[in-house]
C-alpha cells in the first residue's frame, strides 16, 4: 500500500459513526459514487443507491455486502437525464422516514463526440449532470427539511479552474464542444449547491439544524489506481499501466470519493464549505477556495431562474 492509501485508510477507521442516518447517492453503481456509499456503509449508515443500470446496480450492491459485513443498502432506479424518471425516484425517496445527506454524484464523464438530446430534448451532458440533479433535490427536499441537521454534496469538478464559463449557453446550441459540456455541467453543480445553501438560509430553513448544502470536487481519480473490485472496476492491464504512470500527479477513486464523504459527514463542516483533495488532483480531503464564478450570485440567479423555465416549475424552498 502506497502511505497515501494508508493514510486514506486510517481517515476511513476515523469516520464518525453514522448508525440511524440514510443516504441517497445518484450514480452509485461504479467510480466514485461506489466508494462514496461503501465508505459511508462501512461507517454504519444505511445508503440508498439511485442508479440507471440494474445490472451493475446489482453488481455494486453485492460487492459492499462482502467487502462491508452487515452493510445496509438499498437501490432504487433513477435516469437522471429523464425528468420522468427523475419523478419516479423522487416520489420513491419521499417515502423514506429520514434522508441525512442527497449526493449527487452520479455524471456523464466521457461526452458524447456530437451534441445528443436527452428524452426531455435537453442538451444530454446538461440533463444528466445538472438538470436532472436540480429536480430531484427541488422534489427531495421536504425529506431533507424534516431531517434535523441534513445535508446536500453536490460534485463539482477541479476542471472548473481549468475552463470557466459564465453559463450563459447551457445547452450548447450555438456550438457544441464535448469538454466544455462536461465543464459546463460541472460549474453548474458548484453554482447550484452553493446557490442552494444561500438560498436556505434566506428561508430560514438553513443552518447547522436546518439543511446544508456543501460542493466537493474529486481532483483527478481514475480507475488505473482504482482497487479492482469484481462488477464495479476492472481495468485492463494497460489502463494499470497507463495509470501507473499518473500517479504523482493522480489517485484511485477511492481516494477521490473522500471530499464527497467529508463534506456529507464531517462535524465540522458547514453549509457553503468546499472539499477537495489537498494537492488539488490527489491528497486527503480539506477545505478549499471555489472559483469566482461557482460563487457569482448574478451567474447563480440566471441559472437558477433558467433551470426553473425549463422544468417548468419552481422550487420551492
Amino acid at each position: 500500500m502506497t502511505s497515501q492509501t494508508n493514510a486514506l485508510a486510517g481517515a476511513a477507521r476515523a469516520l464518525p459513526a453514522q448508525f440511524g442516518k440514510t443516504f441517497v447517492v445518484t450514480g452509485a453503481n461504479a467510480g466514485l459514487g461506489y466508494f462514496t456509499t461503501e465508505q459511508l456503509a462501512a461507517a454504519g449508515a444505511h445508503v440508498v443507491l439511485a442508479c440507471r443500470n440494474l445490472a451493475k446496480t446489482e453488481a455494486a450492491v453485492a460487492a459492499i455486502h462482502a467487502r462491508v459485513p452487515g452493510a445496509s443498502v438499498s437501490a432504487i432506479p433513477l435516469d437522471l437525464s429523464d425528468l420522468t424518471q427523475v419523478h419516479r425516484a423522487a416520489d420513491a425517496l419521499l417515502e423514506l422516514p429520514r434522508i441525512d445527506g442527497l449526493i449527487l454524484n452520479a455524471g456523464i464523464v466521457h461526452p458524447p463526440r456530437r451534441r445528443e438530446l436527452s428524452p426531455d430534448g435537453h442538451e444530454l451532458v446538461f440533463a444528466t449532470n445538472y438538470l436532472g440533479h436540480f429536480s430531484l433535490t427541488e422534489r427531495v427536499l421536504p425529506a431533507l427539511r424534516r431531517t434535523p441537521g441534513s445535508r446536500v454534496v453536490a460534485l463539482g469538478s477541479m476542471i472548473s479552474r481549468l475552463l470557466d464559463s459564465p453559463l450563459l449557453d447551457l445547452q450548447l446550441e450555438s456550438g457544441y464542444n464535448r469538454w466544455k459540456a462536461y465543464a459546463q455541467s460541472k460549474i453548474a453543480m458548484q453554482v447550484f449547491g452553493f446557490e442552494l445553501d444561500r438560498r436556505l438560509r434566506a428561508a430560514g430553513a438553513g443552518g447547522t439544524d436546518g439543511v446544508q448544502s456543501l460542493v466537493a470536487h474529486p481532483g483527478y481519480s481514475i480507475s488505473g489506481l482504482t482497487p479492482g473490485i469484481r462488477g464495479v472496476n476492472q481495468p485492463s492491464r494497460a489502463s494499470r499501466f497507463a495509470d501507473t504512470l499518473q500517479s504523482f500527479g493522480a489517485q484511485g477513486k477511492d481516494a477521490g470519493a473522500w471530499p464527497t464523504v467529508s463534506a456529507a459527514v464531517d462535524p465540522d463542516a458547514r453549509g457553503g464549505d468546499y472539499y477537495g483533495p489537498r494537492y488539488l488532483t490527489r491528497g486527503l480531503p480539506t477545505l478549499q477556495e471555489p472559483t469566482r464564478t461557482s460563487l457569482d450570485p448574478a451567474v447563480a440567479e440566471s441559472l437558477w431562474s433558467r433551470s426553473e423555465l425549463l422544468l417548468g416549475a419552481p422550487f420551492s424552498i
